[in-house]
């Protein structure tokens, strides 16, 4: 049996402040500012509020949209889907599967098999080096 998961106001202890403002009040980084956009070291890419196993570095290419993408979650139950009708756009929410926290949204112009463009905010993912652990 897993943890039980701290509630979006105890998250608020443990993140920053940008953290907390991306992953529980759905914000999104500057473009081109995350500290993970550039990072090519073979490992793992977890949630920044509970851990949850999210991408591997296998999965991860240059969009050259500004944010971290990836053209395919770790696994099934890594992440969560929903339509986002905010700010006058037709998106698709991420969200962590274990915890709910916003990573970002996906897009279908990605290079996979699928066709689709994780792009996620830096500040959501926690980076683990290492061989990819999905």
């Amino acid at each position: 049996m897993s943890d039980p998961i701290p509630s979006p106001d105890e998250f608020r202890a443990k993140l920053t402040p940008e953290q907390y403002h991306v992953m529980w009040e759905k914000g999104t980084e500057p473009p081109f500012s995350g500290e993970l956009l550039d990072m090519h070291d073979d490992g793992s890419f977890h949630c920044a509020s509970c851990g949850n196993l999210l991408f591997t570095s296998s999965a991860k290419y240059d969009s050259g949209s500004g944010w971290p993408s990836f053209y395919a979650p770790a696994g099934p139950g890594s992440v969560r889907t929903r339509e986002d009708d905010t700010h006058g756009m037709r998106r698709t929410e991420v969200t962590c599967a274990r915890c709910g926290g916003h990573l970002g949204h996906v897009f279908p112009d990605g290079p996979g098999p699928a066709g689709e463009r994780y792009c996620m905010n830096s500040l959501a993912l926690k980076f683990e080096e290492g061989a990819d652990k999905a």
